[in-house]
Formats: C-alpha cells, structure tokens, sequence
C-alpha cells in the first residue's frame, strides 16, 4: 500500500558561517542564496502537492514565523503547521516533537525531514532517493540520505555502509557514524570507498522513529511530550512555553538516536546535493569563470585567481589576488581565505559579545507587514525607508519620545492618526506627533513605500505600545 510521505522542514538555523549575508534574525534559509527564490522556499516547492507529497510541517525559531509564512504564502504551499521553538535545541527534540504531532494523525505516517538551507540541483533524482527510501523506511528502517563523497572534506560527518538490505532498493545498513575527520582521516575514507557524507536527511516512520526516542531517549521524549502537551494555538503556529521546552535535553539526532539504534540504514544518493554551509560550498554550486572565480553582483576583477566575490548593490574591485572570499552587504565586508572560511562564526560569536547589531539584523529588518531600512541616524533623528506589503497594516500604536513624518514615495496609505483617518498618495505627507495614537495600512495591490523621519529624545524600537495587532505581537518590540 502507498503511503502518503510528509515532509518535515528543520528551519532554527542561523548560517553563521555565511556571515554577513546570514544573520541570526534573517538566516540564509530565508535568502536567495541561488537564484531569484530562498533555499527555504526552494525546499518546500521541491516537496509540494503536485509531487504527491504531505502538507509539510515547519519547525522554525520563532522570531522567524513570520518569514515562514510569508515565503510559503509566496510559494503557494499551505503549511501542515508551524511549531514554534522558543530556544535552540538542536535537532533530536525537534525530530522527536514533529514526529510526535504527525502521530497524532497517522501514528504510521512516513517523515522526510529536510533541512530548509540546502541545495539540491537534481530534482527528479532527489525524488527517485525519496521513493527508494521510503521502501527502508517502511520496513522499520530509519534512513539517512548518504552523499557521494568527491574530496575529502573534513566539515561533514560520514557513514560506513555495512549489507544490503532485502527489498530496499539501494539501501545498506550503517556500519559505522564517523565524527568529522581530519584531512589524512578524510582522504583514507575516499580512498577506502563505502563511505558516504552525512546530509543530515532522514526518512522515517513516526512510529519507529517514537520507538527509538522511548529505547535510546527516553527522557527526552518524556520532555518533549510535555513541552508539546503544553503548546498553545497562536495564529497558525504552535507555540510551546520557554520553560518546557528549554527542560529538554539538547542533542542531535546523529548523537541522540542513530549512532545508538540498530535500524539504521544509508541510502546512497547522487542528486546534486550542498549543505552550503559555507562561502567555499556555496562557490562550488555556481559557475566558474576560467580563472576559477565566482563573481556575483557588480565586480570588477583583474588578475584574480579562485576567489569568491559577492556584492550587494556596490562595486566591488579586486587586483592580484586569489584564494580570497570578499563578500559585501551594505552595511558590512568580509574578506577571508578560502581554507579558513569555517571560521567566519568567530567574527560573529565576537560581534554577539561586542552586544552588536550586526550580528543579528540586516540593514533591512523584516516583519509580518513588511521591512524597513535605516538611511541616516542621528542623536535625536533617524530617517527610514518603509515598505507595507498590499493589502497588510501595522499595529495601532503609539510613542512616548518621538514624533514621526510620513512621506509617501510609492502607493497608496490608510493612516489613522487619533480620532482621524487619511487616504495618502504618492507625494503626500503627514505629521504624527508624539503620543498619537496611529497606525498606517496598504489598501493597494502595490506596495506602499514612503520615508519616515523620526526625532525625538529616543528613537528604539521598544518605545512602542501596541493596543490592536494583526500578528498577536502585543507584548513584542
């Protein structure tokens, strides 16, 4: 009998090897990272109905919810639901917890968990990986997806195939789970062959996946069923409480589960597959020129050799050298040696402990509604280009230490200020002075842009009090 294959999207990661086009708040899943759509959306069409998948289930940080919903609504994908994780926990407990939800519906119900920041190329033979796995997994197995190794890289861990197994149409037993190796380590591996990289895709039965959490984690699972027992509906999301899900024991599932079961199996697969987990990965699935660079955005290059160049909006001019990563953004540049871009998290774990901004925001900071960008600030002004998305509107709100100016550049506004309500126009403006109630809204089916002029004693983002929000973010900044 066929079953029905439900995907699981794993989206908390913050890419911070991919710094600082990834940050913490606005992660690479979430950027065109390839190509004009995200690496998260990407995923979810690659695992859409018209494939016969599930609708898929999201487990997502939740200061990212409201990019999943935007992205999903884009790709016109309806999302199974969201679960909310208040803190980081790795991947074992967010297994555990959707494969918890999905029994609740169909306690047989096959999982594909998929990270949302990958890359596959090949999507017919991604597919051809799934049906195969599926087999496995329907015999109790739980199958992880094992990558053809094509050098000896020492940033994935690997797997040791052992038998075949009867029916399973490619798939082995593990043999072995191998932590991340050194380079000599790595290069006896490729030599040895039968060694697979680990892509941290799995397929699984929810029940035989429960089974393993009760055998191997039981008191994970204990935790786990708790903190989801406990989850309230919020929109469509699922929030669990930060004290019953910061109780559960942090772990992976490599650690946690397949390195201690006896039912795994490896699939070996050859569909086109990145992690990009780094500068150096994501230079390897886009095209070379003949000196072996990559060059995105505005270059402008002489004498270079294997570098890795992308800008944002601004040229970028690079003379005799090679073996560089040069990545720009508008408000912050990177430049790094190829063999040492695992360490660009260093520069962001020193940014989180400098208590700096860059560390976590973009320049263009996003919400529910829309984004806005800071253009100039000062002591007792800052200046913001706004964009409400159609048909969306802000909270009703107001300030205790700033005024606002509005000028509308693109589009049409409903703006409410006090007791009053104004249609704006492009080159259109209005004064909101301080401690008005007001809210602003897009009735249009274009964007609405316009220029806000703030000033006042203090202009941070928590001098706000909400009273109606569309999003339940009353008690948010």
């Amino acid at each position: 009998m066929k079953k029905t294959i439900y995907p699981v999207i794993l989206s908390g990661g913050s890419g911070s090897r991919l710094w600082p086009m990834s940050r913490s708040k606005y992660p690479k899943q979430f950027l065109p990272m390839l190509g004009s759509k995200s690496l998260f959306t990407q995923t979810l069409e690659r695992v859409g109905p018209a494939y016969g998948f599930g609708a898929p289930l999201v487990v997502a940080n939740e200061h990212h919810r409201f990019m999943v919903n935007e992205q999903a609504a884009k790709a016109a994908i309806d999302l199974a639901a969201v679960i909310l994780e208040p803190v980081g926990r790795n991947t074992a407990p967010a297994v555990a917890i959707a494969a918890l939800r999905a029994a609740e519906i169909d306690p047989d119900a096959l999982l594909l968990f998929l990270p949302s920041d990958h890359v596959i190329l090949d999507t017919p033979g991604f597919h051809k990986a799934v049906s195969d796995a599926a087999c496995a997994a329907k015999q109790d197995y739980l199958v992880c997806f094992g990558m053809a190794p094509t050098r000896p890289e020492t940033g994935y861990g690997y797997i040791l195939e052992g038998a075949e197994i009867s029916g399973a149409k490619g798939a082995k037993r593990v043999k072995a789970f191998k932590e991340k190796p050194d380079e000599a380590t790595a290069a006896g591996y490729l030599k040895d062959g039968g060694y697979h990289w680990n892509s941290g895709m799995f397929m699984f039965a929810a029940s035989t996946i429960l089974a393993e959490f009760e055998t191997h984690q039981s008191a994970m699972l204990t935790a786990c069923k708790k903190a989801l027992a406990s989850a309230a509906p919020d929109l469509n999301f699922l929030r669990m409480t930060e004290a019953d899900f910061g109780a559960v024991p942090a772990d992976s599932i490599d650690y946690a589960i397949m390195e201690k079961t006896s039912k795994a199996a490896v699939l070996p697969s050859e569909f086109g597959w990145s992690d990009v987990g780094s500068f150096s990965a994501l230079a390897d699935v886009q095209k070379a020129d003949g000196s072996g660079n990559v060059m995105v955005g505005d270059v402008m290059s002489v004498d270079t050799k294997n570098c890795f160049v992308h800008g944002d909006g601004r040229l970028i001019s690079t003379v005799g050298v090679e073996d560089l990563i040069i990545v720009a953004t508008d408000d912050a540049v990177l430049v790094a040696n190829k063999d040492q871009d695992q360490d660009v998290k260093k520069i962001v774990d020193r940014l989180k402990a400098e208590g700096r901004a860059e560390a976590d925001f973009h320049s263009t900071v996003y919400r529910p509604w829309g984004n806005y960008r800071t253009l100039a600030i000062g002591d007792r002004y800052q200046v913001k280009e706004i964009e409400v998305y159609p048909g969306k509107r802000l909270s009703l709100q107001k300030h205790h230490h700033r005024a606002e100016h509005w000028v509308i550049v693109e589009g049409s506004a409903v703006v409410t200020r006090d007791t009053e309500t104004k249609l704006l126009s492009e080159n259109e403006s209005i004064y909101l002075p301080l401690g008005a109630v007001h809210r602003l809204e897009n009735p249009g089916k274009i964007a609405l842009r316009l220029i806000e002029v703030q000033s006042g004693s203090y202009l941070g983002e928590d001098d706000i009090v909400r009273f109606e929000d569309d999003f339940n973010r009353e008690n948010e900044t």
